[in-house]
């Protein structure tokens, strides 16, 4: 099981967004225009608190847990990446047709590591509109009921390709027999 958690920088943002809407709101009755700033700040601190409160993501070997609500990992169909990456937006569509947006906020790795768990996870569905095995780039890979394990695959013919002339294969050599020979390879008293 892998579990993420969302990030305490947001918490921490909307605390400090909140600080500063209350000061703008105290500055806004002797300065009237200061009120726009008072409304930003708060719709910022609204937002970030939001983020912050947002439930655990799990994935277990079997299933999908956000928050209480488990998905088991047959049940995704589709896991559409919108372009934000931090906090993490997925659209997953589920068997019965219903559509789920994951909003996960944390750092930028920890938001790539529960996207590409998601995708790994889903092996019934298609990522970002491919199937899973195309995605993955991993052959499909059709296996008997009696069969346990697929057969093995022959290795390919590792074929060399020569790098040096022969000529040159012949120097190294001799030159390899002279330090083994002698322990050094420069002209020196003998």
């Amino acid at each position: 099981m892998t579990r993420y958690t969302p990030s305490r920088n947001y918490l921490l943002g909307g605390g400090v967004a909140g600080l500063l809407a209350l000061m703008c709101a105290l500055i806004a009755f002797k300065f009237a225009p200061v009120v726009v700033l008072t409304v930003l700040f708060a719709a910022a601190s609204a937002v970030l608190c939001f983020l912050a409160y947002r439930p655990v993501v799990e994935l277990h070997p079997h299933h999908l847990r956000i928050g209480d609500r488990v998905l088991p990992w047959p049940e995704i169909l589709r896991v559409d990446r919108t372009g934000w990456i931090s906090p993490l937006v997925v659209h997953l569509s589920l068997a019965d047709g219903s559509k789920l947006l994951l909003i996960y906020p944390g750092d930028y790795e920890s938001s790539n590591q529960l996207l590409r768990g998601l995708r790994r996870g889903a092996a019934n569905a298609l990522i970002d509109g491919v199937p899973y095995h195309q995605f993955w780039s991993e052959p499909v890979v059709a296996v008997a009921p009696e069969e346990e394990e697929p057969p093995a695959r022959p290795m390919p013919s590792t074929r060399r390709y020569p790098l040096l002339r022969p000529e040159d294969e012949a120097d190294i050599e001799r030159l390899y027999q002279r330090l083994k020979a002698v322990g050094r390879l420069d002209p020196k008293d003998e």
